[in-house]
């Protein structure tokens, strides 16, 4: 394992929720990023971001990480949820929540 997948690593399986994004949640830099950041403070979830793109090997190893070729990426207690299209279509079911909640995940009120 790489030093770039030992940090992912260490990172998925002691927090909560973490999203793999380009940019930071105070300051996305796609569109897409932007949107899983808006559907997760929207459900009210504290989250670790991590700006891939401040490192190239974190952005490659996080794409070997999950076998996922794009970004964003989320992950709750150190499982894979997925990207933007399927974070997107889960907050829209009700499913993201549930996910969130069935986890132990504490969301705001």
């Amino acid at each position: 394992m790489s030093d770039a997948q030992a940090f992912i690593d260490n990172l998925v399986k002691t927090n909560d929720v973490v999203l793999f994004m380009k940019g930071t949640a105070r300051m996305p830099m796609c569109g897409f990023s932007g949107t899983v950041v808006k559907i997760l403070d929207h459900v009210g979830v504290d989250f670790q971001d991590v700006n891939v793109l401040a490192d190239d090997a974190i952005r490659q190893g996080i794409k070997d990480y999950s076998n996922w070729p794009t970004i964003p990426q989320l992950y709750v207690k150190g499982e894979f949820i997925g990207g933007c299209d399927i974070v997107r279509e889960m907050f829209e079911t009700g499913e993201l929540k549930q996910v969130l909640s069935d986890a132990g995940v504490a969301l705001d009120a």
